[in-house]
C-alpha cells in the first residue's frame, strides 16, 4: 500500500516509521493523537474517527482551514510558491508579517509558506512566541498540492484541537486507541531539541505521560502506544508496557553525514 506523505516538513515526523507503528497499533473506533505533529500516522491509518491535538495553535489553525476551505487555501497558498517569494528578503518580510498577523486564514497561508521555505522545515518560536527559523535557501521549495488534497479528504473524519496532552488523554473513552509521539528524550545533553513550541517538554512531562498511559490502559481499557528514543530512562518509564525496538533514520541533523540510524522504542500499554 502506498504511504501518504504529510504536507508539512516536520522534525521528528513519523513517515519513516509508519509501517512499524501500524503493526503495533490496536484496532478501535477512534484514534486519538495528543501530539499530532505533521500527521503521518493519521494519514496512513484507517480508523472511523480521529481526535488530533497539539499544543501548537498555528498547526491546529492550519489543519482546520485545510479541512474546511481546501480549494481556496490551495489556490492562495500556490501564489507564495513562486521564485519571487523564494528570496531571503521576501522570506523575512513574510516572517515578520506572520508574527504580527491575527487573521487566522492569512496566518495559515504564511505558516505553510514558512514551513516549506525555512531552514530544515523547523518549527521554532522564541520566548515571545515569535517564529524565528531562518531562511532555508532551497532551489525550488515543493508545493504539496496532492498532499493537501489528501489531508483535506482524510480530515473530514477528524476533529482538530489545540490543547495540552493531558486534557486530550483524559477525554479518551472506551473503543478509542491512543498514539503518543511526544518530543523525544534527548540522546545526549547537546541534542536537547524539545522546544517545538514555547512550552518545552521536560522529564516530568515524560514521566507524567507514561503514568497517564498506564492509567488509561488499566482503568479505562484504552490501549496507548508511545514512541520515543530507546534509552535506559524510557525503558524504566515504560516498564509495564510491551516494548518493541525499531530503527529509524535521524533527519534533524543539518549535516547529512550525521543523520545516522537510531534505535527507537514503541511502548504498548494495554
Amino acid at each position: 500500500m502506498k504511504k501518504n506523505r504529510a504536507f508539512l516538513k516536520w522534525a521528528g515526523g513519523k513517515y519513516p516509521l509508519v509501517d512499524d507503528i501500524k503493526r503495533y497499533l490496536p484496532a478501535g473506533d477512534c484514534l486519538i493523537e495528543p501530539f499530532v505533529g505533521a500527521g503521518s500516522v493519521f494519514l496512513n491509518t484507517d480508523y472511523d474517527a480521529y481526535i488530533l491535538a497539539d499544543i501548537n495553535s498555528d498547526l491546529i489553525n492550519l489543519y482546520n482551514i485545510v479541512k474546511l476551505r481546501n480549494e481556496e487555501f490551495i489556490r492562495d497558498a500556490r501564489e507564495l510558491f513562486t521564485p519571487e517569494f523564494n528570496q531571503s528578503e521576501r522570506f523575512y518580510e513574510l516572517r515578520t508579517e506572520f508574527n504580527a498577523c491575527t487573521d487566522s486564514y492569512r496566518r495559515s497561508l504564511l505558516f505553510l509558506y514558512l514551513n516549506r521555505h525555512c531552514y530544515n522545515g523547523l518549527c521554532r518560536y522564541n520566548l515571545k512566541g515569535s517564529f524565528n527559523v531562518p531562511f532555508g535557501r532551497y532551489k525550488k521549495p515543493y508545493f504539496p498540492e496532492d498532499e493537501l488534497y489528501w489531508f483535506s479528504e482524510k480530515a473530514q473524519n477528524a476533529q482538530f484541537v489545540c490543547e495540552h496532552y493531558q486534557q486530550t488523554l483524559l477525554k479518551a473513552q472506551s473503543g478509542s486507541v491512543v498514539y503518543c509521539d511526544p518530543p523525544y528524550v534527548p540522546l545526549s545533553v547537546t541534542a536537547n531539541f524539545t522546544a517545538y513550541h514555547t512550552n518545552s517538554f521536560g522529564m516530568a512531562d515524560q514521566q507524567n505521560l507514561a503514568r497517564l498511559a498506564q492509567q488509561l490502559s488499566s482503568q479505562q481499557q484504552v490501549p496507548v502506544l508511545i514512541s520515543n528514543h530507546d534509552t535506559e530512562l524510557t525503558r524504566e518509564w515504560y516498564a509495564s508496557a510491551a516494548l518493541y525496538e525499531v530503527t529509524a533514520r535521524r533527519t534533524i541533523s543539518s549535516n547529512i553525514l550525521l543523520r545516522s540510524k537510531v534505535s527507537e522504542l514503541l511502548a504498548l500499554f494495554g
